[in-house]
């Protein structure tokens, strides 16, 4: 199967907007790697959303049928992602809101299907 075929079948500018959102994110606590795994800090909170939401990311592209749900999880993870994280300065929250949207709005396009036209004898047999 040749890449841009697979790629129309999945959601894949949401799901890679979803990925870059959970990296930006997951940078900030990951940067504070000292202070992130202290008794009473929020910064693992930044780390665990961050993660999230490069899972959604991943699952989206092997379960498309799933995206409207992971979408909504995805622009949820990303609001919430700015008490842990600070929303990876703000970009992985904007990212992640556009990436839960695209993954919303994706829908798989109908297949077309070739029905040859009815021969005489089949139009002879439906008429009553």
């Amino acid at each position: 199967m040749k890449f841009t075929k697979w790629r129309k079948s999945r959601p894949f500018w949401g799901s890679l907007m979803t990925i870059l959102s959970g990296l930006m994110i997951s940078w900030v606590p990951l940067n504070l790697y000292l202070s992130t795994f202290l008794p009473g800090s929020i910064a693992i909170i930044g780390l665990l959303f961050g993660g999230l939401l490069t899972l959604i990311g991943v699952v989206a592209l092997f379960f498309p049928n799933a995206s409207k749900i992971l979408g909504i999880f995805s622009i949820f993870l990303s609001i919430l992602s700015v008490i842990g994280a600070l929303g990876g300065f703000l970009f992985g929250t904007i990212f992640g809101i556009i990436g839960g949207a695209l993954l919303m709005a994706w829908r798989l396009a109908p297949v077309k299907v070739n029905v040859p036209p009815p021969t005489d004898l089949e139009k002879s047999a439906h008429t009553f």
